[in-house]
């Protein structure tokens, strides 16, 4: 009797650390991802800037930072919407820490090149920007262009990911 309630004591024992150690293992009915961190070609790529706020373009910045090294092609970004508006040298102040990242993507060989139908309907004059800046007949087009001499298109959002693991699981958060 006493061999049959060690035994089952053992087993659920056993259950227990079982159970434990299955609630501490995140549920993975697919099994785990695979990692292929493999090297890119040369590709040249052309970055589509429209954003309603221009503190955006500290968004835009790690997109370029991120692609580039990787890439090792020549970037380009397009401005065309009202962040246009950080890049005027009335701004300068207003937009400094934005402007300065934009000058050291610029100092390590992205273009800009800004919309001049755009900047026109926003009230600005070509002269009005920053040096780096190359003003440009329209954003579109120049898009287009860039795309015909075998630019790759990127669009990067003003959506960032950094936390976003801790919005479904914030104790995982290290304080």
């Amino acid at each position: 009797m006493k061999q049959l309630f060690v035994l089952a004591a053992a087993g659920i024992f056993t259950l227990v650390l079982s159970g434990a150690a299955l609630a501490e293992e995140p549920l993975s009915p697919y099994g785990i991802s695979k990692t292929d961190l493999h090297d890119y070609p040369t590709i040249n790529a052309v970055f589509d800037a429209n954003y309603t706020n221009p503190k955006s373009l500290n968004v835009l910045y790690a997109f370029v930072k991120n692609s580039k090294k990787p890439l090792k092609g020549k970037m380009v970004v397009v401005t065309h919407g009202p962040e246009l508006r950080a890049f005027a040298r009335e701004n300068y102040l207003k937009y400094q820490g934005e402007m300065d990242k934009m000058k050291e993507l610029a100092d390590s060989g992205v273009e800009f090149r800004m919309c001049h139908n755009a900047l026109r309907a926003a009230g600005f004059k070509a002269d009005d920007f920053h040096g780096f800046v190359t003003v440009v007949p329209a954003g579109f087009p120049e898009i287009a262009l860039l795309q015909s001499q075998g630019y790759k298109y990127i669009n990067p959002l003003p959506y960032g990911v950094r936390g976003a693991r801790y919005i479904d699981q914030p104790q995982l958060k290290k304080n």
